[in-house]
C-alpha cells in the first residue's frame, strides 16, 4: 500500500447535493445528523435540497464541509492498513484533519466552526472586502503589488506555484490586481466569496475564535498535519490554539504544503470531502503523484480496495 497523506478541502468546495454520490456510506450521514443536532438546524437538508444561497453562507458552510469530510475520513479509517503518516487541510480543512487525528471532537468543532463563520462574517461589512485569483505571477511581485496598492491588501492564499489569492478591502484588491496584470499576471480573476479571509481584516474574528479555542478540550493528534501558517505539526495545546488563531488573518501556505509533502516521500494523495480542488493542484505540482479525490463512492472505493 502506498504511503497516503490525506488533504481536506475549504470552503468554496461545498455544493448543493455534495452527498448525491456518497448514499452507500452511513458515516457520513450520520456527521451530517450529528451536526443538525450540535446547530439545531436541518443542514442535511440545506445540503441535499439548498437553496444554495443558504449552503454558501459561511456559518453553515464550514460545519457541512466539516461533517461530511469526517464522515469520509470515518468511512475509510475503517480499513486499518492505510498508513497515513500526514494530513493538512487548506483552511478550514485543517478543522477537519484535527479532527480525523484526534486533536478534538467532531462535536466541538461543528460548533466551533459555525462560530467561526460567523465571526468572519461579522468582521467585514458586506460588500466592502473582496478576494482575487492572481494567475502566472511569481509571489514577490504578487507582493509589491499588494504593498503599491493603497489600503489593505494582501496575499491570501499560495495555493500553488503561479496561483495565488489576494485579499483585503474591496477597492484595494482591485487596485493590486490591476498592478498584477501590468507586472504580468496572465490573469486576475474576482472570486465569488461573502468575506476576505486570510487578511488583516480578519483580526476581530481571530480574536473572538481565541477566547472559543481556550474552552476547547484538546489531544494530542495521532499523526502529523502541517498548518496553514507555518507548515509545521504542533502537538501542544496552546501551538494548536494559536496556529488557529492566526490562521485568520494569515495566508495559506498551500504550495509549501505540498512542497513539505513532496520531502516526505508521500506517494499517494486523498483529498478528503466534496469537490476536487486540492486534487486539481496536487497533479499540477507533482504529476508523480497518485492523487485521489474521494467525493464519491467511486473514489473511496478505489482507497479501500488500495488500487489508487
Amino acid at each position: 500500500m502506498k504511503k497516503i497523506a490525506l488533504v481536506f478541502p475549504g470552503q468554496g468546495s461545498q455544493s448543493v447535493g455534495m452527498l448525491d454520490g456518497l448514499t452507500d456510506f452511513p458515516a457520513v450521514l450520520d456527521c451530517v445528523k450529528t451536526a443538525n443536532d450540535v446547530l439545531n438546524i436541518d443542514l442535511l437538508s440545506m445540503i441535499n435540497n439548498g437553496p444554495a444561497e443558504s449552503l454558501n453562507q459561511t456559518q453553515w458552510a464550514q460545519p457541512a464541509l466539516l461533517a461530511v469530510s469526517v464522515g469520509i475520513y470515518q468511512t475509510i479509517n475503517a480499513q486499518q492498513n492505510i498508513d497515513v503518516p500526514v494530513m493538512a487541510g487548506h483552511s478550514l480543512g485543517e478543522y477537519s484533519a484535527l479532527v480525523c487525528a484526534g486533536a478534538l471532537s467532531f462535536e466541538a468543532a461543528i460548533d466551533l466552526v459555525h462560530k467561526r463563520g460567523l465571526y468572519m462574517q461579522e468582521a467585514v461589512p458586506a460588500g466592502s472586502g473582496a478576494m482575487a485569483a492572481v494567475l502566472g505571477l511569481d509571489e514577490a511581485r504578487v507582493s509589491q503589488a499588494c504593498q503599491d496598492a493603497e489600503g489593505s491588501v494582501s496575499p491570501a492564499n499560495y495555493n500553488s506555484p503561479g496561483q495565488i489569492v489576494i485579499a483585503g478591502a474591496a477597492e484595494a484588491v482591485e487596485q493590486a490586481g490591476q498592478l498584477c496584470v501590468a507586472a504580468g499576471a496572465k490573469k486576475v480573476m474576482p472570486l465569488a466569496v461573502s468575506v476576505p479571509s486570510h487578511c488583516e481584516l480578519m483580526r476581530p474574528a481571530a480574536e473572538q475564535l481565541a477566547v472559543d479555542l481556550k474552552q476547547i478540550r484538546w489531544q494530542k493528534p495521532a499523526c502529523q498535519i502541517l498548518h496553514n501558517v507555518d507548515v509545521q505539526s504542533h502537538d501542544e495545546a496552546e501551538a494548536l490554539q494559536q496556529a488557529l488563531v492566526a490562521q485568520l488573518y494569515s495566508p495559506v501556505k498551500w504550495t509549501q504544503t505540498m512542497e513539505a509533502m513532496q520531502s516526505m516521500r508521500i506517494e499517494a494523495v486523498a483529498e478528503c470531502g466534496p469537490g476536487k480542488v486540492l486534487s486539481g493542484l496536487f497533479k499540477r505540482f507533482d504529476r508523480q503523484l497518485t492523487v485521489t479525490p474521494l467525493l464519491n463512492s467511486k473514489g473511496i472505493m478505489q482507497i479501500l480496495e488500495g488500487t489508487s
